[in-house]
């Protein structure tokens, strides 16, 4: 219960901000949303991505995922498809200009799927879905299979973000608007240990640091 009045004081406090003190902003989201960023993040409780970018309300169109994953294009009536609906609202309908999905350190979901036996264990849903980037594990797998659990999981991290930017490039009206230069696609890297973000270059094939840590 304790935790249930911290987030009532939490509101109280939003409300006085943005309803009270200043009103300008709600007052133009009240007639609808214009964000220009789609943000396809982690659900992972220490990875939210409109306080990691320090952004107000009305600035990021957010997906939420275990291990932020996109699924592949499979277009068919007889599955939901939560992420997909997303996309397309985003890319369709809010026109955004940007997809930025943001992967980071320590991730339970990436976790689950280097660890495929584990999550099966009492698991109906975790399992197949992270199997969404079984590639990325067979990748890493492959290319460092001497490596010790902790370089292994960030590699994996890294090489899921890659999955899900290939998986976008699957949406033919998705891929249509990054042809045509109206969409561009980012992908993010949290480093939660060191306090950083990474971004993926395509030019490099690496991860590379956007902001650095502390000092």
């Amino acid at each position: 219960m304790h935790d249930i009045a911290r987030f009532i004081a939490g509101f109280k406090r939003f409300q006085q901000s943005y309803f009270c003190d200043e009103q300008q902003l709600f007052e133009q989201l009240k007639t609808g949303q214009q964000p220009r960023v789609l943000v396809i993040a982690c659900s992972d409780s220490r990875v939210d991505p409109a306080i990691l970018t320090d952004c107000a309300p009305g600035d990021l169109f957010v997906v939420r995922n275990i291990a932020n994953l996109v699924p592949p294009y499979e277009p068919d009536a007889t599955t939901h498809h939560g992420v997909s609906a997303a996309l397309e609202y985003a890319v369709k309908h809010l026109e955004v200009e940007h997809v930025i999905v943001m992967g980071h350190g320590g991730c339970g979901g990436i976790h689950a799927l280097l660890h495929p036996g584990r999550a099966e264990q009492g698991s109906e849903f975790i399992g197949p879905w992270v199997d969404i980037a079984a590639r990325a594990r067979e990748q890493v797998y492959r290319a460092m299979p001497e490596a010790d659990e902790t370089t292994r999981q960030q590699a994996c991290e890294e090489a899921a973000i890659l999955v899900s930017l290939e998986n976008l490039l699957s949406f033919p009206w998705l891929k249509a608007a990054v042809d045509d230069g109206r969409l561009a696609l980012h992908g993010w890297y949290f480093d939660l240990k060191r306090g950083a973000l990474l971004s993926y270059l395509p030019q490099t094939g690496s991860f590379e640091p956007l902001v650095p840590r502390c000092r």
